[in-house]
C-alpha cells in the first residue's frame, strides 16, 4: 500500500527545504525539517479522521477533484515563493484547507509543532501554510494516477498513518497532538522523547 508520509518526505529536498528555512528568516534546516515532518504527520492524521465520517470523506474527494491534480509538485519551489502563477488559485488557499483539515485545533497543533521542533509558534504557522498545499497535492496525484474511490482514498490514508506509528512508534505524538485540548497534556511526552531522538525519526 502507498504510504503517504513517504512520498511527502520525498518532497523534502534540499531546494524546498531550504527554500522553506528561508522563508522564516533563515531557521536551522534541522528544526526546519522536524517542525516540517510535525506537519505533515499531524496533517495526515487529521485527514484520516475527517476521512472516517462520510460528510469529511465527500468534502476530501470534491476538493482534490476541484483543486489538487498534483501539479504543484512540478514546482513546488516556483509556485509556494510566488515565482509562477498556479493553473487554479485554489490549489494554493493554505488558510482555507487548514481551516477544513483542523478547524479549532489549528492554533494547538500550531502551538505543540512550535515545541516538538524548537521553533517559533509563527514560523511553524508559515510552514503550516507552505505545507498544506503539498500534502493536499500529493493525495489529490495519487488518486489521480490511481483512479482512487473515496473508500480505497481513505483506506490508504489510514494505512499511512499506521504504518508511520508502525515504523516509529515515537511518532504517535503527532497524533496525540490532535487530542491534546491546549492544557499541555503531551508535554511530559515531548520531554520525555527529547528533540534529539524526534529528528531522529525523519530521514531529512
Amino acid at each position: 500500500m502507498t504510504n503517504v508520509m513517504d512520498l511527502l518526505q520525498s518532497q523534502l529536498t534540499p531546494e524546498l527545504l531550504g527554500y522553506l528555512s528561508k522563508s522564516i528568516g533563515g531557521e536551522d534546516r534541522q528544526k526546519t525539517a522536524v517542525a516540517a515532518n510535525g506537519v505533515f504527520s499531524v496533517l495526515l492524521n487529521a485527514l484520516s479522521r475527517n476521512a472516517a465520517q462520510p460528510e469529511g470523506l465527500s468534502g476530501l474527494l470534491g476538493a482534490l477533484d476541484r483543486d489538487h491534480d498534483g501539479s504543484i509538485l512540478d514546482d513546488a519551489v516556483g509556485l509556494l515563493s510566488g515565482m509562477r502563477a498556479p493553473s487554479n488559485s485554489n490549489m494554493l488557499n493554505a488558510a482555507g484547507m487548514l481551516k477544513h483539515i483542523l478547524g479549532a485545533k489549528q492554533g494547538n497543533v500550531v502551538q505543540n509543532i512550535s515545541k516538538v521542533s524548537g521553533l517559533d509558534a509563527m514560523d511553524v504557522g508559515q510552514l503550516m501554510l507552505k505545507l498544506s498545499p503539498l500534502v493536499m497535492g500529493v493525495l489529490g496525484k495519487q488518486k489521480k494516477s490511481q483512479g482512487l474511490d473515496g473508500n480505497a482514498l481513505f483506506e490508504m490514508l489510514r494505512g499511512s498513518t499506521q504504518q508511520q506509528v508502525q515504523q516509529n512508534p515515537q511518532a504517535s505524538i503527532f497524533e496525540k497532538i490532535l487530542d491534546s485540548d491546549g492544557d499541555g497534556s503531551i508535554m511530559d511526552d515531548i520531554a520525555s522523547i527529547g528533540f534529539k531522538t524526534l529528528g531522529g525519526l525523519f530521514r531529512r
